[in-house]
């Protein structure tokens, strides 16, 4: 594959879930910091709902938004209105796309790894993902943590496309 690599970075319940009302379903502070290392410096390619949940502008990152309304704007973000056109404005070698689900859907055929916190519980939510198909995708790393207090176990994946 020629291009920046492109990867995407989520959470997702073993139900499938990756949000509910705009916002992660559960509260887990590690996987926060596993974000954050895995996108400081990076642009990031968003939907509008994704920048929306944000609590902020996240320091040391390009926010590139996808959004259908031209009419859209937001504090700090660079707007891109196809996802060819957010690739092409992130001008880098690697690319984060953090979410959500219809930005995952036009990413997965171009992404060539996937860093993935498996939060190892089922969770209420309006917004679910089909797991990573097991035939295109292969794992390199994984990094398990153990349940803790009412924070679920979860686990660190990393998955890169199978050539």
């Amino acid at each position: 594959m020629t291009g920046p690599e492109l990867f995407l970075v989520f959470a997702r319940a073993q139900n499938g879930v990756i949000g509910q009302n705009g916002r992660l379903p559960w509260h887990i502070p590690a996987d926060l910091a596993h974000f954050k290392r895995l996108t400081m410096g990076t642009p990031m390619i968003m939907g509008r709902a994704t920048y929306d949940s944000l609590p902020g502008v996240l320091p040391g990152r390009r926010h590139i938004v996808l959004t259908r309304d031209e009419d859209w704007s937001g504090e700090d973000a660079e707007i891109a209105h196809d996802f060819d056109s957010a690739i092409h404005l992130a001008n880098a070698a690697r690319i984060a796309v953090i979410g959500g689900a219809d930005v995952f859907a036009q990413a997965m055929p171009l992404a060539r790894r996937i860093e993935m916190t498996e939060v190892h519980r089922d969770f209420e939510g309006d917004v679910t993902m089909p797991a990573p198909p097991a035939d295109e995708w292969e794992e390199t790393g994984r990094t398990d943590c153990p349940e803790d207090g009412n924070r679920p176990a979860y686990s660190f994946v990393t998955l890169r496309r199978r050539a």
